[in-house]
């Protein structure tokens, strides 16, 4: 992920002095805590305020949309992000239709996020019930553990099934139109819809959002036949566990498999195209990784190569990997495996959409948008009322992210401006124990501080001091935070260890509103908790500039 200059002025954050009184916004007890008197007259009479707003957006949503259109919004793709937007849609009293043209919820329902969660708490309970030594630790004896393949498939299956029910449960019951097949734009305002061999249907739309997510991006050279050389997609189905498997990618995917794998007995042998493993993480970060994640396990690695081709096993031979030199593209060596994962990353999924209607050319398959999402023109003009969130656009491809902007995109039709701040979205990888971070790594952070004058300074806390990690004998794993000595801007922060995935959000928000190092320290954290490793990180932190004043908090 590359990060311009303009994009991460101030590293994202959004300064205390430039929030207006009317956009602060408080939850209840907030408001009581601060002295602020409640507008509604009673929690219920509040109740009863907001199921009267979601009933009315519900029934005008059967109601036609407003200037003419047929629908105030409409969607193309239910993934999650599509999902988001719809749900806010309609909260807004917006007309809203969805396009779906496989399964609602997307790749990360079906094919990602929900089902490979599945699998690694299968892994993540193997490796705890095999931990001899943890077990005995705490006074626990295991005689021994096994798993049955089939029935762990079927748990990443039906919970797939569960979640997709429910979104698609919500949509309807809120009156979102979920309406089946393949959209594509056909002019201003104007999607057509339809299933393969059936007529095609027509509708208008005061605004259209593009959400139709990414695929598995498979090299040229890779021959996959869905059995022994397949994708992430193939692989949730865990229709096998293979002696020995090869990963191609260390990236996100590739390690979260990597966890779930050699737990349930697999080698693994990665297979990395640049000089180091994780190269997406923060450098000091992946360092430790793999001296946690990788090294005590069995997988091996190949860094600075590339897969230049896979064959899969025929005939009673194995799957055939070649490995070329990634600089010098040289044969470097074959590799002989029961089976080969493609972890090479994601391609966005935009064939088709009829995006040449609309003058607008992708970039490398991506949609090109600017900073509140709106679709842009091969001219460089912004396309009145079209937006692209999520995959498609390529700017941060995770699920959350597509969700956000979705929102961010349904805040702006409804006359409300918003940047969504992507500096302050968390990304996460699920293995035992997790890798969070949100922000800058390191690297970047020294490179903006070089482009732009400031000096950064780097904390660090253990997960080996903090009481409830060492209660739990999972003391493995750092917090590291990166901000401005000068202004205490948070400019990023990574965590590997216990529950890093849930840690993170702490430090994610404080990004979003823009909170100062000098004031999140003085917030106080329950004991003994993991959260106390933020807590120390932040206390960590010294900031040599002058204080800002904190403007007294003003009812809204």
């Amino acid at each position: 992920m590359s990060l311009s200059t303009a994009a991460v002025v101030a590293g994202g954050a959004v300064r205390p002095d430039a929030i207006r009184p009317a956009d602060l916004r408080f939850c209840g007890l907030r408001r009581e805590a601060l002295g602020i008197r409640l507008l509604s007259a009673s929690p219920q009479a509040a109740a009863a305020a907001k199921r009267k707003v979601l009933a009315a957006a519900a029934t005008g949503n059967g109601a036609a949309g407003s200037g003419g259109f047929d629908y105030d919004l409409v969607i193309i793709g239910a993934g999650v992000g599509g999902h988001g937007a719809a749900l806010h849609a309609v909260e807004k009293g917006l007309k809203t239709a969805i396009i779906e043209g496989d399964v609602v919820g997307g790749t990360c329902v079906n094919r990602g996020c929900v089902p490979s969660k599945a699998l690694l708490a299968v892994s993540g309970r193997m490796r705890e019930l095999q931990d001899e030594h943890h077990m005995k630790s705490l006074g626990l004896q295991v005689s021994s553990s096994g798993y049955d393949r089939q029935s762990v498939a079927d748990h990443a299956n039906n919970l797939a099934s569960k979640i997709r029910s429910n979104l698609t449960n919500s949509m309807k019951s809120l009156g979102v139109d979920i309406l089946t097949g393949f959209g594509t734009v056909v002019g201003k305002q104007k999607v057509r819809y339809g299933k393969v061999g059936f007529p095609d249907n027509e509708i208008t739309a005061r605004n259209i959002i593009i959400a139709t997510g990414s695929v598995p991006f498979v090299p040229k050279g890779i021959e996959i036949d869905g059995k022994t050389v397949f994708t992430s997609d193939h692989a949730l189905k865990l229709e096998s566990v293979p002696d020995w498997i090869a990963i191609v990618g260390s990236g996100y995917i590739g390690l979260e498999f990597s966890d779930v794998y050699t737990a349930l007995g697999s080698e693994v042998t990665f297979v990395e195209a640049l000089d180091q493993l994780m190269p997406g993480f923060d450098p000091e970060i992946a360092k430790l990784a793999q001296r946690i994640l990788i090294n005590p396990r069995k997988i091996d690695y190949h860094t600075g190569v590339f897969a230049s081709k896979i064959t899969p096993a025929k005939n009673g031979k194995p799957v055939l990997i070649e490995l070329i030199d990634a600089k010098t593209k040289e044969h470097k060596e074959t590799l002989e495996v029961d089976a080969a994962l493609i972890a090479t990353g994601r391609a966005p999924f935009t064939k088709g959409l009829g995006l040449e209607n609309m003058n607008v050319v992708t970039q490398r398959g991506f949609i090109p948008v600017d900073e509140r999402m709106q679709v842009m023109d091969a001219d460089g003009n912004a396309v009145p009322n079209l937006y692209c969130i999520g995959d498609a656009n390529g700017k941060l491809m995770l699920a959350h992210a597509a969700s956000a902007q979705g929102i961010s995109v349904v805040e702006q039709i409804s006359g409300k401006d918003n940047i969504l701040n992507h500096l302050s979205i968390p990304a996460a990888c699920f293995t035992h124990p997790e890798i969070s971070m949100v922000g800058l790594t390191e690297p970047q952070a020294r490179e903006q501080a070089d482009q732009e004058g400031f000096e950064i300074s780097v904390v660090k806390t253990s997960f080996k001091a903090n009481t409830k990690a060492l209660a739990e004998n999972e003391g493995d794993g750092i917090a590291k935070m990166i901000y401005r000595p000068d202004t205490g801007e948070i400019l990023g922060v990574h965590i590997l260890g216990l529950h890093a995935a849930d840690l993170i959000h702490e430090a994610s928000n404080a990004i979003a509103l823009g909170t100062r190092v000098q004031d999140i320290k003085l917030v106080v954290h329950a004991h003994p908790t993991l959260s106390e490793v933020l807590d120390e990180l932040f206390k960590a932190a010294k900031v040599t500039g002058i204080p800002q004043a904190v403007s007294e908090p003003v009812a809204a």
